[in-house]
């Protein structure tokens, strides 16, 4: 493993530990790498707490913090809290889980609106304003949030603005009969995860998110890419259309894509393999559109197959 490039290093030791996944795996370190947020929306055991375990182990010297979200946890919880100290009688800050590398919001949609926001200004700027006084994190800060796409009992849906910040969304599904022999005769005696040495450093991945930003993204790609964000504002099945947040995602995350594919330049076709992950999310959907079934995943996949590709 030493001698793979890093990149593969990296995907390499995650799916050591999380079976029959790597094209996910490989889209969520590619947005790690680029800099953005994923959200993970799947069913329960399917391997998205282990994922995060996974990507932290793999990297030495990172920190990685995990946050349960409940109904009642606020955003003190989560970004911290200045305590009087009585010997010196002043106030000190306790800084709270989100001061990390590698955070897991663990059913994110279980806490209130209110706490949610208190990831906003993390999530799109990478510091927190807490008490007046401005924290940056630094240079990785990668936020893996889950959700249960089935269970809305006790839940909060995600306000726009908070599923914006995010820039993919994906799933990770149940894997094959194989797979799950595998996963089975992996935990035996042990959990994989536990046995995972790091295979990259941190300094080696503020290297990678460096190299990604220099991936050649041609004039007519960002065309593409815009066109593509653009062409949701006119459909009348949404409501609320993509941003240029999702413009400038999507450009990002396909840079760090072509790196892990050892390309130095996006091709048409990594955009489209990302696309549908990074736009579907951000859509608001006109009521009339959900009555009639649609969903946005599939809007986005009109779009990609209704946009000319530039040759």
């Amino acid at each position: 493993m030493p001698d793979l490039p890093t990149p593969a290093r990296l995907e390499q030791a995650v799916c050591s530990v999380v079976r029959g996944q790597e094209p996910v795996i490989r889209r969520i370190l590619a947005t790690m790498i680029s800099g953005g947020h994923v959200l993970l929306e799947d069913y329960p055991g399917t391997g998205k707490t282990t994922m995060a375990k996974a990507i932290a182990a793999a990297i030495s010297g990172s920190v990685f913090k995990r946050v349960q979200f409940t109904p009642d946890l606020l955003p003190s919880d989560i970004l911290g809290i200045s305590v009087l100290d009585p010997r010196s009688q002043e106030f000190r800050f306790h800084p709270g889980p989100i001061f990390t590398n590698i955070l897991l919001a663990d059913e994110i949609n279980r806490a209130s609106p209110r706490t949610q926001s208190a990831l906003l200004e993390a999530m799109a700027e990478g510091q927190a304003t807490i008490e007046g006084e401005r924290h940056d994190f630094g240079s990785l800060f990668f936020v893996i949030a889950t959700q249960n796409p089935v269970e809305f009992r006790g839940t909060y849906p995600l306000p726009e603005a908070q599923m914006d910040r995010f820039a993919l969304q994906c799933t990770l599904g149940y894997v094959s009969a194989a797979e799950e022999v595998a996963i089975l005769a992996d935990q035996v005696q042990t959990h994989p995860v536990d046995q995972l040495e790091p295979v990259v450093s941190r300094d080696e991945i503020l290297e990678l998110m460096d190299a990604a930003k220099k991936i050649r993204f041609s004039e007519e790609l960002r065309h593409y890419t815009v066109a593509l964000v653009a062409a949701t504002r006119s459909r009348p099945e949404v409501q609320l259309p993509a941003s240029p947040r999702a413009s400038l995602a999507l450009m990002k995350v396909s840079q760090a894509l072509a790196l892990f594919e050892g390309l130095d330049f996006v091709s048409p076709e990594i955009i489209q393999s990302v696309a549908v992950d990074v736009i579907a999310h951000r859509l608001v959907l006109a009521p009339e559109a959900k009555y009639l079934g649609q969903n946005a995943r599939q809007i986005v996949e009109d779009i990609i197959a209704q946009t000319p590709v530039p040759v």
